[in-house]
C-alpha cells in the first residue's frame, strides 16, 4: 500500500457522521413555531412517565425555556442531556427533529461565545474528556493512529485533568470497558467547529473549567500512553482536516436532498435514511399547511407520501396518493414534461412490490420513454428507469433481460456519481441477484461483495439497505451450500430490519424465509418451520392473496410440515 492510499484510508469517517452533519444543517434552517417547546415536552412526558425528578425539570423546561440560556439548559443534565446525546451518538433521528430547536440553539450559543472568544484569544491551549469505551472500539481506535476520529454530539471537555479522569475512573465499573483520557490540543487559528468556554453560561457556573464542542468536531489521533491497567491517554489535535471521500459523497446526497424550504430537505433526507414514519409525517403537515391552489406543490406533497406508503408495503393508501398527485399534476403540467416521469416511476415502483410485474413494467417503460425524450443521455433519472426496468424482469425471471437492463443503469451511475455512492452500490446487488438466479454463483458472490463493500462506506450501519445487502449475500452462500455464512448474513440481516423495519414487513419476512431454508438445509427441520410460520403469516398480513411470493411462502410452509414429524 502506498502512503496516498494509507494515508487516505485513515482519513475516512464513518458515514453516519455525513447523514447526521446533512440534518444539522436542514435543522438549523427550519423555522420553529411557538409550539416546538410544548411538542417536545409532551413527548418527553410520555417517555419519563413515573420519574417525577425529570417530569419536573420538563415542566420547568416548558414554562421557563427562554428565561434562561440554551447551554444552562443542556448542562442542567436532566432530560435533555440524556435524550440529545444519545440521540446523536446513535442517530435517532425522531429524537433529533424533535430537538431541532434546542440543537440549533445550542449550536448558535456556542457559535456565538466561539465568535468572541477567539477573537480574544489565538494561543494554543489543552482540554481533556474521559469517558468509557467499549474493547472494540478502543481497539478500532488504536488501528487508525494518525487518522481522523468525528464526535457527532455536542462534546463536552475540560482545562481540568482531574475533573476527567474521574470520568475515567467511574467509567471502568463496567469490565467491558477501557477507560480512556482524550488530551485535546486546540489551536483556536485553524478554522474547525465552534467551540466555547462556557463557565459563565453553565448550570454549574465554572466549577469544570468546561470547553463544550459543537457537533460534528473532528480531530487527528495522535499518541497512545498506558497510565494503568485498563486506563489509556489518547492525544487528539483539532482539525479542520475531513474525509475527502465523504466530502464528494456528501456533496451528491445534498444535491439529492435539495428542496425549496429546509421541511422539503428533512422530508427527502428522513426518506433516504430510512426513517419512513417520521418522513410521512413531515409531509402530512407540509401538505396540511400547503394551499390546494398550489398544484405544483400539492402534487409533490401528495407523492411523497406515497413513496413512504411503498417502502411500508401499505399499497392501499399509495394508490390513493399516487392517484391524487398525478390528478392534480394534470391540472398544470403538459402530458410531454419529464416530471412525468417521477409518477409513472413511482407507480412502476408499487406494483412491482404488489407483485403486479406486467402493471408494473407498463409503467417503468411509460417513465423511460419520457426520460429519453427530455433528458441529457447520461442523466440519473434514465439509470433509475433502467435499474427499475432491470427489477421487474428479474420478478419475471428473465435474468438476461434484467442484467442488461441493470448494466446500463451501472453504466450512467459509474460515469455521473462518486465511487462510494449508495445507487453503485443497488447495480451491483441487482447484477448479484440475476447472476445467483442464473446459478453463476462466483459472479454474483463478487457483485455482492462490491455491493456491500459501497453500503458500510455510505450508509448508516443499521440502514434496510444493509440489511438487504447482508441477506442477498446470504442466499448465494446458500446455494453454494456454505450454510454458515449464510446464517451469519441472514441474522445480520434481521438485526437491522428488526431495528428499521416494522415486524410485519415483507422484506422482515423475505429474510425468515431465507433462514427456514438454511435451517431446513442443516435438518433443523423445528427451526425452520418456526421461521417459515413466521413467513406466512407477515405474507397474509401484507400481501395480496395473488402476490406470488405468498404461494412460494406457503409452499415452503408445507414442504417443512413433510419433512417433521412431531414425536408421539
Amino acid at each position: 500500500m502506498n502512503d496516498a492510499s494509507s494515508h487516505q484510508e485513515l482519513d475516512q469517517l464513518e458515514p453516519s457522521f455525513m447523514y447526521s452533519t446533512l440534518l444539522k444543517e436542514i435543522l438549523l434552517e427550519l423555522d420553529y413555531g411557538e409550539q416546538a417547546v410544548k411538542e417536545l415536552t409532551d413527548d418527553c412526558r410520555e417517555k419519563y412517565k413515573g420519574n417525577n425528578s425529570q417530569l419536573q425539570i420538563i415542566q420547568l423546561f416548558e414554562r421557563e425555556y427562554h428565561q434562561h440560556t440554551p447551554i444552562w439548559w443542556y448542562t442542567l443534565e436532566g432530560f435533555t442531556y440524556q435524550m440529545l446525546n444519545r440521540a446523536l451518538r446513535t442517530l435517532e433521528v425522531n429524537t433529533i427533529v424533535k430537538m431541532g430547536f434546542f440543537i440549533r440553539d445550542i449550536h448558535q450559543h456556542i457559535e456565538k461565545l466561539y465568535l468572541k472568544q477567539t477573537a480574544e484569544k489565538q494561543n494554543s491551549f489543552i482540554v481533556y474528556q474521559g469517558q468509557g469505551m467499549a474493547k472494540s472500539d478502543f481497539n478500532k481506535m488504536t488501528a487508525t493512529q494518525g487518522g481522523l476520529m468525528s464526535f457527532n454530539n455536542f462534546l463536552s471537555t475540560s482545562k481540568n485533568r482531574e475533573v476527567s479522569l474521574e470520568f475515567v475512573t467511574a467509567a471502568l465499573k463496567r469490565p467491558e470497558y477501557i477507560g480512556v483520557l482524550f488530551e485535546i490540543t486546540i489551536n483556536p487559528s485553524v478554522p474547525s467547529t465552534p467551540f466555547a468556554q462556557i463557565d459563565n453560561v453553565s448550570y454549574y457556573q465554572g466549577s469544570e473549567e468546561e470547553i463544550l464542542f459543537s457537533m460534528h468536531s473532528v480531530f487527528r489521533i495522535g499518541e497512545f500512553r498506558q497510565l494503568e491497567k485498563c486506563v489509556w491517554q489518547v492525544e487528539l489535535t483539532l482539525t479542520e482536516d475531513t474525509d475527502p471521500q465523504l466530502c464528494i459523497l456528501m456533496k451528491r446526497v445534498r444535491e439529492k436532498v435539495a428542496g425549496s424550504t429546509g421541511w422539503h430537505r428533512l422530508g427527502k433526507l428522513l426518506l433516504k435514511t430510512g426513517n419512513f414514519d417520521k418522513a410521512e409525517e413531515v409531509y402530512l403537515v407540509l401538505l396540511e399547511e400547503t394551499p390546494i391552489s398550489n398544484c405544483k406543490e400539492v402534487s409533490f406533497l401528495r407523492n411523497q407520501p406515497g413513496l413512504v406508503k411503498v417502502n411500508k408495503a401499505e399499497f392501499d393508501d399509495a394508490i390513493q396518493y399516487y392517484e391524487k398527485s398525478i390528478k392534480t399534476k394534470k391540472e398544470y403540467l403538459p402530458s410531454n414534461h419529464s416530471d412525468w416521469g417521477t409518477s409513472y416511476n413511482s407507480m412502476g415502483l408499487m406494483y412491482n412490490s404488489m407483485g403486479q410485474y406486467t402493471e408494473a413494467l407498463s409503467w417503468h417503460e411509460k417513465a423511460l420513454e419520457i426520460r429519453l425524450k427530455s433528458l441529457a443521455p447520461q442523466h440519473l433519472d434514465l439509470a433509475e428507469s433502467y435499474n427499475n426496468i432491470g427489477e421487474v424482469y428479474h420478478h419475471m425471471e428473465q435474468y438476461s433481460k434484467a442484467i442488461l437492463s441493470y448494466e446500463k443503469a451501472l453504466e450512467i451511475r459509474q460515469s455521473s456519481l462518486p465511487s462510494n455512492h449508495p445507487d453503485l452500490a443497488e447495480s451491483y446487488n441487482n447484477i448479484a441477484e440475476s447472476y445467483s438466479k442464473m446459478e453463476e454463483f462466483q459472479k454474483a458472490l463478487l457483485s455482492h461483495e462490491k455491493s456491500l463493500e459501497i453500503l458500510l462506506k455510505s450508509l448508516p450501519p443499521n440502514h434496510p439497505y444493509v440489511a438487504i445487502s447482508y441477506d442477498n449475500g446470504g442466499s448465494v452462500y446458500a446455494k453454494m451450500e456454505e450454510f454458515p455464512k449464510a446464517l451469519s448474513s441472514h441474522k445480520k440481516a434481521r438485526e437491522i430490519f428488526h431495528q428499521t423495519l416494522p415486524s410485519n414487513h415483507p422484506d422482515v419476512a423475505m429474510t425468515h424465509s431465507n433462514m427456514a431454508k438454511v435451517y431446513s438445509s442443516l435438518g433443523e427441520y423445528s427451526t425452520a418451520m418456526e421461521h417459515a410460520e413466521i413467513v406466512v403469516r407477515i405474507a397474509q398480513e401484507k400481501l395480496d392473496e395473488n402476490n406470488p411470493q405468498i404461494i412460494d411462502y406457503r409452499k415452503l410452509l408445507e414442504e417443512l410440515q413433510s419433512k417433521f414429524v412431531t414425536p408421539f
